[in-house]
């Protein structure tokens, strides 16, 4: 009924695996995926632990709803330690893996210990095995899915895997899926690769029974008819993609440019949706080939893109010139707008080897514009760099660089430290756009004073999916905010964060709310599984969760110090644009907020707090 009500449990030390049921009494609190999967790593892990070292934990998690019919039930999360921020980590992917694990009898697969020898993990219903990754160690996510359907004789298998970058702990590294979908933030891939696990390989031949057929098809049903109705759900996304913002947010005055220096870029029409469409005058065909859906998805969102075969990056490289994952907004405003390059087909290019290699394109841009500041200060040169020429709006440079971290190699190892290491290495940690270690995703915070807040306070670094208040403070969903004015922000953040912590322990799309609310989602929930599941208990889950990451983060030594934004945010104002003379006003929010959330000034739980939602002390 929704959930199998397995356990895998595998100790990688030992080389041994073993099913038990699923804390049902959990279940019941915290949901499942992010939530469910917290509540075990916190249980069971010190959160001082060394995210690199055995102590941690690593789980690949399902939500209720996943491998159902609901629309975009096709989610799961990987939820550790992450080692780029020392915080909670919980990266969510899409495609058809995390579906394939329900079918297979699994809610959740939990990672323990540490593997003396490089291995992969299979699964087939029950049938678990560890076996030798030798062959595969060093190759990328591309040949190795390739390597396991065929080893196997199964091209219905799905593979979850990290490439090169994983292996060699660069701390931004994904877990990436179905070839080019990405459990992408915090370094999930760099725990994975410490851990000795090359891939898990995955099929099943089972279903996903829920409480109530009838019911469930009626609620999925009518959900599935407010995303077609709905303008940004049933027509933006599937023709534009998330890249239908790019040209949005740069005319809000929002898009983070040259590593957040500036709030607009004059290049972002070259690397837009509408640029992807457009023939390209040298061979007179488009970027974007079409969009592509997750399983049980009625958006379809996603890009497929191919590369002009005469561009310099994969002139002499056909095994570039297939089709395969295309931009989304994060992805062209990183690669882009915060290096200052505009040339579409490169930033293609990098795209696709950050899938290859299992790079975060978001940290991985945004890390390359921090080093591209401090080359142009002069704080590094070529002779440290190893030739390269990290010049602002250098195409060539960023194809290098992404090429070298992919391979941890020269300076493509510094680089794979993450924006805030490097800077701080060469003595200017205020050039990391990051909060708690992680860089800022595509929205500045001048322009939108809400994601200011988002980025300060979440509980895995700075994030838009934790609090997306675009929706509201640029696209009026579900109602329109002023981008511009702190007032009202506090709560407009406290309330994205608990609706989505409810939404991403589902095992349902978040992209899904620019069209529903909870309301719409709670009876495809309460269909599925048992309980009474209310919009009311939704948000009491999702605030639950909230909090219990933030002890989790508490606990690991994190304080009110680390909710900050850096200074350039706070102090050097936006130079064009809606927002121009305007900083990011946190100093007026945060205070509120944690009123707001029952914490104290320190942004510790108050006892009340934790009594209110059943938190240990």
């Amino acid at each position: 009924m929704g959930w199998t009500g397995k356990i895998l449990r595998i100790d990688l030390t030992n080389g041994t695996s073993k099913s038990e049921p699923l804390n049902m009494e959990w279940a019941d609190k915290y949901l499942g995926q992010r939530g469910l999967a917290s509540k075990y790593l916190s249980e069971e892990m010190d959160p001082k632990a060394d995210p690199l070292g055995p102590e941690n934990k690593i789980i690949f998690a399902t939500g209720p709803l996943t491998g159902t019919c609901a629309s975009t039930g096709g989610r799961y999360s990987v939820i550790t330690k992450g080692p780029l921020t020392g915080a909670i980590a919980c990266s969510n992917s899409g495609g058809y893996w995390g579906a394939e694990l329900k079918f297979a009898g699994w809610d959740m697969v939990i990672l323990e210990g540490q593997s003396p020898k490089p291995v992969y993990l299979t699964i087939f219903d029950d049938d678990v095995q560890i076996r030798d990754a030798a062959e595969i160690w060093g190759k990328s996510v591309w040949e190795t899915d390739a390597w396991v359907k065929s080893t196997h004789q199964d091209p219905m298998m799905h593979v979850a895997a990290i490439g090169v970058s994983g292996e060699n702990k660069v701390l931004y590294s994904c877990v990436v899926n179905d070839l080019h979908r990405a459990a992408g933030r915090s370094g999930v891939g760099a725990v994975l690769g410490s851990k000795n696990v090359k891939a898990v390989g995955v099929r099943g031949t089972g279903g996903v029974s829920v409480k109530d057929f009838k019911s469930f098809m009626k609620a999925t049903n009518d959900g599935k008819k407010v995303l077609k109705e709905n303008a940004v759900t049933g027509v933006g996304l599937p023709t534009f993609g998330t890249q239908v913002l790019m040209n949005v947010i740069n005319e809000s005055g929002a898009l983070p440019t040259r590593n957040g220096q500036d709030v607009q870029f004059d290049g972002a029409k070259d690397i837009s949706a509408e640029a992807m469409a457009e023939p390209r005058k040298s061979d007179g065909q488009p970027n974007l080939l079409t969009n592509q859906a997750c399983f049980s998805c009625t958006i379809a969102c996603g890009r497929i893109s191919k590369i002009d075969e005469k561009h310099y990056t994969v002139q002499n490289k056909p095994q570039y010139w297939e089709a395969s994952g295309g931009l989304e907004y994060e992805a062209a405003w990183a690669l882009g707008a915060a290096t200052g390059v505009n040339d579409l087909e490169a930033l293609t290019y990098t795209n696709f080897i950050c899938n290859e290699q299992g790079i975060d394109p978001i940290s991985f841009g945004a890390t390359v514009g921090a080093a591209m500041e401090l080359y142009e200060l002069g704080l590094i040169d070529s002779e440290k760099t190893g030739g390269l020429e990290l010049k602002f709006g250098s195409a060539e440079a960023l194809t290098t660089a992404v090429e070298l971290t992919g391979k941890a190699e020269g300076f493509g190892a510094e680089l794979g430290m993450g924006s805030a290491r490097l800077t701080e290495k060469y003595g200017r940690p205020d050039l990391a756009m990051t909060v708690k270690g992680q860089e800022f995703p595509a929205y500045d915070p001048r322009g939108v004073q809400g994601m200011g807040l988002t980025y300060a306070t979440s509980n895995r670094g700075a994030c838009h999916l934790r609090s997306y208040t675009v929706s509201s403070e640029i696209m009026g969903v579900p109602e329109k905010t002023d981008p511009l004015v702190t007032e009202g922000k506090a709560a407009l953040v406290k309330a994205f964060q608990d609706a989505t912590s409810a939404v991403d322990s589902s095992g349902l799309c978040v992209f899904t709310t620019f069209a529903w609310t909870l309301d719409d989602i709670a009876p495809q929930i309460d269909a599925a599984i048992p309980g009474d599941w209310t919009t009311d208990k939704l948000l009491e889950v999702g605030e639950r969760i909230w909090n219990m990451e933030r002890m989790f983060n508490n606990r690991a030594g994190f304080t009110a110090a680390d909710d900050k934004l850096p200074e350039r945010m706070l102090k050097d104002a936006a130079k064009t644009g809606p927002a121009k003379g305007l900083v990011n006003g946190l100093d007026k929010m945060l205070p509120e907020y944690y009123e707001l959330r029952g914490w104290t000034k320190d942004g510790q739980l108050t006892d009340e707090t934790r009594q209110k939602f059943s938190l240990p002390a």
